[in-house]
């Protein structure tokens, strides 16, 4: 059926009309100060920084920054801990005061979520139903948001991926891209795309991700060609694997022994034979769609260190998981008492580095099994 032009048109133009609401919203009620609250101050900096030819990941230098932005000197400095691959999204920073910057990163922010929600729909079947709007009050989604956090660019990654995989494999593996931004949450499943690409000679899928990363690589190197020397420093002296993270490896490892850190990787290299294992075999029915979503889940949960707005990437397997239960009549009240409790924390403000926020993970985990046991039975 064709698409009637105008229709279109007035979709476009009420999109474009909400977007510069809430930006108009979003300058009534924010200020330099505001924004020097929120994680996003750190990318800011980081822009500032490279936008000067300075070093993003010097303590002493974004400390300032953070200061004369408006953050009191009593509280923790804000620094980014992306690789340098991520210097291509935080440049236009650079040019811009924490307000407008702001503002324009959580238009952004929305733009991906927006344009992630409507490809899940399609990749779905275009289902005549509205289930596909929970995304826009999927708790980890509003939490990056409110933080200003990356997590809506990984799950932009993961929904192009598994849109285009098939038939752009090109572009498939360039989107990977964004995942590259925190690859610590996503190593069980390069494992696995690494054997199927290998498998199923799906070379052009690799080459597009070696493209993507020589380019983001070189284009580092023109702004900053320390900058790896320098994230590798940074991330040695920061403290990064001192802090208490909400995430179950990190639990693990201050139970057992604050000071082994080794302990804390153990649950990511389980998962990582696991996924090799559970990918061996159905090496010959293999579904991105289906297994991989399980997959994804289960790198969420082993990660060693991340946040509640990172799980903003586990969004395509929990509406993969209502579709599936609406499909075999199975009720959506664990689904809507899990994104209860998890909106209620944020919304109550409960900061990200709570352990309040250590269940999530696998309570997405335990709504996929729950609404996919029967499509799983049918796909062995």
């Amino acid at each position: 059926m064709k698409k009637n032009p105008l229709r279109v048109l007035a979709a476009a133009a009420i999109v474009a009309a909400g977007f510069c609401s809430v930006a108009f919203i979003y300058s009534i009620g924010l200020s330099n100060q505001n924004a020097s609250q929120r994680d996003f101050i750190s990318y800011w900096a980081a822009g500032q920084q490279l936008m000067h030819g300075a070093n993003p990941y010097d303590f002493e230098a974004v400390y300032r920054l953070e200061c004369a932005a408006g953050r009191e000197s009593k509280q923790p400095i804000l620094m980014m801990r992306n690789p340098p691959t991520a210097f291509f999204l935080v440049l236009p920073l650079g040019l811009l005061s924490p307000k407008t910057g702001l503002i324009l990163w959580l238009l952004t922010l929305l733009a991906c979520l927006s344009t992630s929600i409507w490809i899940l729909w399609r990749l779905f079947g275009r289902p005549n139903n509205r289930f596909h709007l929970f995304g826009y009050v999927f708790a980890p989604a509003l939490a990056c948001l409110m933080a200003g956090q990356f997590g809506i660019f990984l799950l932009l990654g993961v929904v192009l991926f598994l849109y285009f995989h098939r038939s752009r494999p090109f572009l498939a593996g360039a989107a990977l891209l964004f995942c590259a931004l925190k690859p610590h949450l996503f190593l069980p499943c390069a494992a696995v795309l690494l054997l199927w690409a290998v498998r199923l000679k799906a070379y052009r899928i690799m080459a597009g991700l070696a493209a993507a990363l020589l380019a983001s690589c070189a284009f580092s190197f023109c702004l900053d060609a320390h900058a790896w020397s320098q994230y590798s420093r940074m991330m040695h002296t920061g403290g990064a694997l001192d802090e208490s993270v909400p995430v179950l490896s990190v639990a693990l490892r201050f139970l057992i022994d604050r000071n082994a850190v080794w302990i804390q990787f153990l649950p990511q290299t389980a998962a990582c034979g696991w996924a090799i294992w559970y990918f061996w075999k159905r090496r010959n029915h293999w579904s991105w769609i289906n297994q991989g979503l399980l997959l994804l889940l289960v790198s969420a949960m082993c990660t060693p260190f991340g946040w509640l707005s990172d799980e903003t990437m586990a969004l395509p397997a929990v509406l993969y998981g209502i579709y599936c239960a609406v499909e075999s009549r199975r009720s959506l009240l664990p689904l809507g008492l899990v994104s209860g409790v998890a909106l209620t924390e944020v919304f109550a403000q409960v900061q990200l580095t709570s352990p309040f926020y250590l269940w999530t993970t696998p309570a997405w985990l335990a709504w996929f099994l729950y609404a996919t046991t029967s499509n799983r039975k049918s796909a062995k």
